[in-house]
């Protein structure tokens, strides 16, 4: 499949400062679309057909806006370290949604280890606190279990081969460590209003995968024509 050129709004917008709230979404690892939005405007002002998620596709996607004059006062990101510093110069958010994705994905939605059970209760409590409360228990919740972290389980074939026992909730410990910086970027600068998640796409990309789904027999120019209206509509009801 040849992928088309980018697409920009195809009504102006007035250059002004803005906050962007970026990301993907993949259609059956068949093609995915990278979105740019306003969320203040309710607008998509950029998006790409991608095969896949890199870096230089966010850095294309920063060029392509800043080349329509717009100021990027914010950004709100899912927290990729290499997207993150496309954006070193303007306060950074990661989304907490994606931030508790990732939570699951290392202690699964119903963890049996009571150190991963009190992690993910750490975790679901991103969007009702504040940096310092969530830094102070998450260091707790380290001390508490920092031997428990460390054991180590030898590999039976070879004596001198080992592998931390608990390697999964070691993951997660690090990955809200990591982030931390920027998981309360928002309530750091409260004048800007800086949204806490990306969620302001997540309808556009239900929406296009519903559509998507629904017109699986039309050519797939048809199927990408559909998803080019759909981006391009000011605040649709969806």
């Amino acid at each position: 499949m040849q992928l088309e050129r980018a697409k920009v709004v195809i009504e102006p917008i007035k250059s002004q400062e803005v906050i962007l709230v970026l990301d993907a979404t993949f259609f059956k690892r068949i093609f995915g679309v990278l979105v740019v939005r306003t969320p203040h405007l309710k607008r998509n002002i950029y998006w790409k057909e991608i095969t896949s998620e890199t870096i230089n596709e966010y850095l294309e996607a920063r060029i392509a806006v800043e080349k329509m004059r717009f100021k990027i006062k914010a950004v709100v990101i899912d927290g990729r370290p290499g997207v993150r510093n496309l954006f070193l110069d303007v306060p950074v958010q990661m989304c907490h949604f994606h931030q508790r994705q990732i939570i699951n994905r290392y202690l699964t939605l119903n963890p049996k280890l009571e150190a991963s059970i009190e992690l993910k209760n750490i975790s679901s409590t991103l969007c009702h606190t504040n940096k310092q409360k969530f830094t102070h228990i998450l260091d707790l919740w380290h001390d508490k279990w920092a031997d428990f972290l460390k054991e180590r389980t030898i590999n039976p074939d070879n004596p001198k081969r080992w592998f931390y026992t608990h390697k999964r909730a070691r993951s997660a410990y690090r990955s809200l460590k990591s982030n931390l910086p920027y998981l309360f970027t928002y309530q750091s600068f409260p004048e800007l209003k800086i949204p806490n998640t990306t969620n302001s796409l997540d309808g556009y990309f239900s929406h296009l995968k519903e559509l998507v789904k629904i017109h699986r027999g039309l050519k797939s120019t048809i199927k990408h024509k559909i998803i080019d209206e759909i981006l391009a509509k000011i605040d649709p009801k969806i």
